[in-house]
């Protein structure tokens, strides 16, 4: 840990960094996805994994908002509740997200049951939720900073689905087309609390961390994905076994 505090902008470049080497967008499962090497059958695990990081990130937005000290503060991160729940039935992120899962064959009840994940994910995602409850407010928003990423990711992610299966359709993907616009407000928001607010070497170096231990959960639920169903292809027990070719 360096002892001198790191400008605002010195701070942002090495957070910045961290995402360059360690983001999930040079995951090879992710290449494979956007490249169109996957079976429907892989494409559905990864999509029925995935259904847990999405419902549980507006449990992990309310659990730090009720931890957030001022009314400011909690009516701007609101905003990602509303973004992911949305404001009435089949609305928001996690329905747009069952539309995927739809579209790929998959029984929705089956994917809102969570029985078919892999531990892994189980745990990956748990353990980011965790991350919000138990450490410090400014660690907690500093999680979020990945999405500084994922425009890259969601265009890779989109572009090459489109081109290369022809049973995915830009309906199926809607779930993306809003994310374009929201996870990079949502960015700048998180890396301006944190430039504001990690004042110490101390602080500076856990947001560090707590980027590098998010961008490790993200890359675990895809080396899971990629153990199970690609190479070696062991499927724990109870996990999703696809059908589809």
């Amino acid at each position: 840990m360096s002892d001198r505090v790191l400008s605002p902008q010195e701070l942002e470049a090495v957070l910045r960094q961290i995402g360059e080497e360690r983001y999930h967008s040079l995951h090879p499962f992710h290449k494979l996805m956007y490249q169109g090497k996957l079976s429907r059958g892989q494409l559905q695990a990864w999509a029925l994994n995935r259904y847990y990081y999405q419902c549980r990130i507006p449990i992990k937005d309310a659990t730090l908002i009720a931890r957030l000290p001022t009314p400011e503060l909690r009516r701007a991160w609101r905003k990602r509740l509303h973004d992911h729940d949305g404001d009435a039935p089949d609305t928001g992120g996690i329905a747009r997200w069952l539309k995927l899962t739809d579209g790929l064959g998959l029984d929705r009840d089956y994917v809102i049951s969570t029985a078919g994940l892999l531990p892994i994910t189980r745990f990956a995602v748990d353990a980011y939720v965790d991350i919000v409850r138990d450490r410090s407010i400014l660690e907690g928003i500093a999680s979020c900073l990945t999405e500084l990423f994922s425009p890259t990711i969601i265009a890779e992610r989109v572009g090459g689905m489109l081109a290369n299966y022809d049973f995915i359709t830009a309906d199926t993907l809607g779930y993306f087309t809003p994310r374009l616009d929201q996870a990079p407000q949502d960015a700048e928001f998180a890396l301006a609390y944190v430039k504001e607010h990690a004042r110490t070497p101390e602080q500076q170096a856990a947001v560090q961390a707590v980027l590098r231990t998010k961008c490790d959960i993200l890359w675990a639920m895809l080396d899971a994905l990629h153990h199970a169903y690609v190479v070696p292809g062991l499927i724990p027990p109870g996990a999703f076994v696809p059908t589809a070719a």
